[in-house]
């Protein structure tokens, strides 16, 4: 069982910037495909990036430009940069590994951009 632990999220002005990151437990996450998901209230939840696990990536068109997904597969972990936020990129925020076989998502963590 692979679990996953998610932190960064928070409150910023719009502009600012975070950085989230998932922690997986276990020896697959160097295997796997590592995605960041977000879930506005009322709205279904949408894949923001992924990031395979040679370091392709692919981005929503609403974050292009301005967020990064990246990882470091000795620490088991990845990351979503987040610059120049905006008040529709209020969401909670989900870290999912999937393989061929399994996938795992985290807890969610809030990002709330307000002034």
């Amino acid at each position: 069982q692979v679990q996953l632990v998610e932190s960064g999220g928070g409150l910023v002005q719009p502009g600012g910037s975070l950085r989230l990151s998932c922690t997986a437990s276990g020896s697959i996450f160097r295997f796997s495909i590592l995605g960041w998901y977000r879930q506005a209230p009322g709205k279904e939840r949408e894949e923001v990036a992924t990031i395979t696990s040679r370091g392709i990536t692919t981005y929503a068109d609403s974050v292009k430009g301005r967020f990064t997904i990246s990882r470091d597969n000795a620490m088991n972990t990845g990351y979503l940069q987040m610059n120049s936020l905006k008040p529709e990129d209020t969401a909670v925020y989900y870290c999912n590994v999937r393989t061929l076989s399994s996938t795992y998502w985290g807890q969610g963590t809030q990002v709330t951009v307000s002034s």
